[in-house]
């Protein structure tokens, strides 16, 4: 079965191609700076490919992926697809699981944009381009919240008037939901433990950051909420923030709706702390002796750690704490330090391990009769999203 992965965003489209029955990866892709004077589309098959041009739009981003498929011999039309999968980030009340497409799932789709006004608008014109150059192709959405549909009424309530829930959706939905769901089934098979008896707390740490509690292989809580930003500290975001302070600086420095939202989502994190918001440069800027870099890093682990800490209570038993995404998965001082002084609740990392892991293969971090193990899980989204698409093909 040959299943494309479309992820639309509002300058770019990644994409990827796969052979679910030989479970290969036949191409994967991204288009950079659709809609800016110069952009990129690089394609990796069995050997990478970098073009320099304009894409004006999403139409032409598509189109522009398409030849770059067939060019490469990866595909030679649309209708060899027995689907598409496309990532949507914010699902709403609406959408709990994956679905096939149609016209209604799409006008439900714009009505629920403003939730994700910065993420849903485009999966939405990726779908509708996608739809129409490939006439016949069965279409998916898979959400990134559907995942945390499980998630109990009294942890995804908010403590404010209930009638913002029922009128206006106001609830924790969370995010990243297709990597905790993939790594979470990748730790419980390498541990050997059947998934709806492992108990874990997933951290998907990239330049977005997420922690989710895993109760007998279901989300029961996570830290982002009604988006993105909530939670622990990211990039560019700021996570968890008294929501006084904007009061306050409404009051002394006449901030509005369009400050905070630069504010809270593309200048705080650890870009607000020093500077910088790719952990990598922040490492190096720290090694330098940067103590706003350093202050930055001791504030991003201090964070997961408190949440390792509430996650642990809330389980009561766990089997295990995963470590995924690009931060997740390289920065082995980073994992040192959130692990550090967890003792008391059975965590305990081992320096040679963390240190000496094999990159992309699940690796146990955690010293030897400890009763939590440390893993570090690659995540696979892209993958997820395919094997969803093909359930959902399969049963329609």
């Amino acid at each position: 079965m040959r299943v494309l992965v479309i992820n639309s965003g509002s300058s770019s489209i990644k994409f990827q191609l796969f052979n679910l029955d030989k479970k290969n990866r036949l191409a994967s892709g991204i288009i950079e700076e659709v809609g800016g004077d110069s952009s990129t589309i690089s394609l990796l098959t069995k050997e990478k490919i970098t073009k320099k041009t304009t894409i004006k739009n999403h139409e032409e981003g598509f189109l522009a992926m398409e030849r770059a498929l067939f060019e490469s011999g990866a595909l030679n039309s649309l209708q060899e697809l027995d689907a598409i999968g496309h990532r949507v980030v914010h699902g709403g009340k609406s959408f709990s699981k994956p679905i096939l497409i149609d016209e209604s799932v799409i006008e439900r789709l714009k009505e629920i944009s403003p939730l994700a006004p910065l993420h849903n608008p485009s999966h939405i014109v990726g779908i509708e381009i996608a739809i129409r150059q490939s006439k016949g192709v069965k279409h998916v959405a898979v959400f990134d919240t559907a995942f945390h549909k499980t998630i109990p009424n009294y942890a995804h309530t908010y403590a404010i008037p209930y009638e913002l829930y029922e009128k206006m959706d106001v609830k924790k939905y969370g995010f990243h939901g297709t990597s905790h769901h993939y790594v979470s089934k990748e730790a419980a098979k390498f541990l050997n433990i059947a998934q709806e008896d492992f108990n874990a707390i997933s951290l998907h740490l990239g330049n977005g950051a997420s922690a989710t509690a895993i109760s007998n292989g279901k989300s029961v809580d996570t830290s982002m909420g009604l988006s993105p930003l909530e939670g622990l500290i990211m990039g560019t975001r700021s996570g968890d923030i008294d929501p006084a302070i904007l009061f306050y600086l409404h009051k002394e420095l006449n901030y509005g709706v369009k400050e905070f939202d630069e504010l809270l989502n593309k200048q705080s994190g650890l870009r607000g702390i020093c500077g910088k918001s790719d952990m990598r440069e922040v490492r190096q800027m720290a090694q330098d002796g940067d103590e706003k870099a350093i202050l930055a890093i001791e504030m991003f682990a201090y964070r997961i750690k408190k949440y390792i800490g509430a996650y642990s209570a809330v389980l009561n038993r766990v089997d295990a704490l995963i470590f995924t995404g690009g931060i997740g998965e390289n920065d082995s001082d980073l994992r040192y330090k959130i692990c550090n002084k967890l003792q008391i609740l059975g965590i305990e990392i081992d320096s040679i391990k963390n240190k000496s892991i094999q990159r992309g293969a699940i690796c146990d971090i955690s010293k030897d009769g400890q009763g939590v193990k440390i893993l570090v899980v690659p995540t696979d989204e892209e993958l997820e999203i395919a094997l969803e698409t093909k359930r959902v093909v399969k049963c329609n």
